[in-house]
């Protein structure tokens, strides 16, 4: 079986799935049960100053089936007080395999307070920062390395637009030494169509989105990251099964951060998860995950394309849904010939009519019209 084993800040983890703060990370007991789980690493609920009260339900999945895999949440930080973390939590993880974050939030003056004692338990390998504003993460890095020798994991959101590529680069000028992209993304609404009332508690009844809808925007900023920056990126949003892992890593994530796949299916995800990324890695050739870690960034593109797809059709294949044809927003396609898979079969194309969007080859499901140029 291809080998798995990930290295973050020098440490080494069987596994590079790491289980991301949230539900699942509520005591000791529930990172324990991660570490058997399969997971290489785990990162504790966000300390902060004053535990957390939640609304309720906080916790509920979309309605829609079109949005599979993910999730809609209203929780807030950890519900226990950060001192019996320091007192109790941290000390029971003593041998932990692995990594164990600490994840350390909103604000520079609970960093001021929480991340000494923290460190001083002796069990953690790593702080992640969490803040709602650029201008707080950078404070709350900053004073959080002033306290501190671990290394410092700038939780990043994609909340903050244009901010967000700044407000790394300002992380990590204050002290961070890699990222966590990305947080869950919202606000979100939804409503029960039969009631006329929202799913959701919480001022608003308005919840961030985790889970499978939110994971192209997460390995987009992953790219972007680590292609500007060159440093450890722990990519988090949306990892459902191993080919979403595979994508994650070859965008150059180092290490693979999740939360809801876990919440959504059990504990033993991540050991499922793991021998399919593992024998996902064997049937393709690679001994190691390393070795498509970054193997995408070479191919996104400075520039736009703009050359003309050219389309290859194989009427053998062809199973005559006509698809391609119907669902082609300019006209621009018709089809000659009436039983599939026969070589009588013909695509007529109108380069006048045709825009090159690329849409009738994403619906051919037989793959019987295909790019003759793309990817170049």
């Amino acid at each position: 079986m291809a080998d798995l084993t990930t290295t973050l800040f020098g440490i080494t983890m069987p596994s590079p799935f790491i289980l991301a703060s949230g539900p699942l990370s509520y005591d000791a007991t529930g990172l324990w049960e991660a570490y058997r789980a399969c997971a290489g690493g785990a990162t504790t609920k966000t300390l902060r100053l004053e535990h957390a009260i939640n609304p309720t339900p906080h916790m509920v999945v979309p309605r829609s089936s079109n949005l599979r895999g993910t999730l809609f949440n209203t929780e807030k930080w950890a519900d226990l007080p950060w001192q019996q973390w320091v007192e109790q939590e941290l000390p029971a993880m003593q041998g932990h395999p692995g990594v164990l974050i600490a994840s350390i939030g909103h604000t520079p003056a609970e960093g001021e307070v929480i991340a000494g004692p923290v460190a001083a338990t002796g069990v953690v390998n790593a702080i992640e920062c969490v803040a709602y504003t650029k201008d707080t993460i950078v404070g709350l890095v900053r004073t959080v390395r002033e306290r501190t020798d671990l290394p410092i994991l700038a939780k990043l959101t994609f909340n903050w637009g244009d901010d967000l590529y700044p407000a790394a680069e300002a992380a990590l000028d204050a002290g961070a030494d890699g990222f966590t992209a990305i947080d869950s993304i919202g606000p979100t609404l939804q409503i029960d169509i039969e009631t006329g009332q929202p799913t959701i508690g919480g001022v608003g009844n308005k919840a961030w989105m985790s889970g499978a809808a939110i994971r192209p925007v997460a390995q987009a900023v992953v790219a972007e990251l680590v292609a500007r920056f060159g440093v450890p990126v722990i990519g988090t949003g949306g990892i459902i099964q191993a080919e979403d892992a595979v994508e994650m890593t070859m965008v150059g994530a180092t290490a693979l951060g999740v939360c809801t796949a876990p919440l959504l299916r059990g504990l033993e995800w991540f050991g499922k998860t793991h021998a399919k990324l593992s024998a996902w890695l064997d049937a393709h050739g690679y001994a190691r995950l390393s070795e498509v870690r970054g193997a995408a960034l070479p191919h996104l593109h400075a520039v736009e394309d703009t050359q003309p797809l050219v389309f290859a059709f194989d009427p053998m294949k062809c199973t005559k849904c006509d698809l391609c044809v119907v669902l082609c927003p300019y006209d621009a396609r018709t089809m000659a010939g009436d039983r599939p898979k026969s070589p009588d079969l013909k695509q007529i194309l109108d380069e006048q009519r045709c825009r090159y969007c690329g849409l009738c080859v994403e619906v051919c499901k037989p793959a019987a019209l295909t790019y003759g140029n793309w990817p170049r």
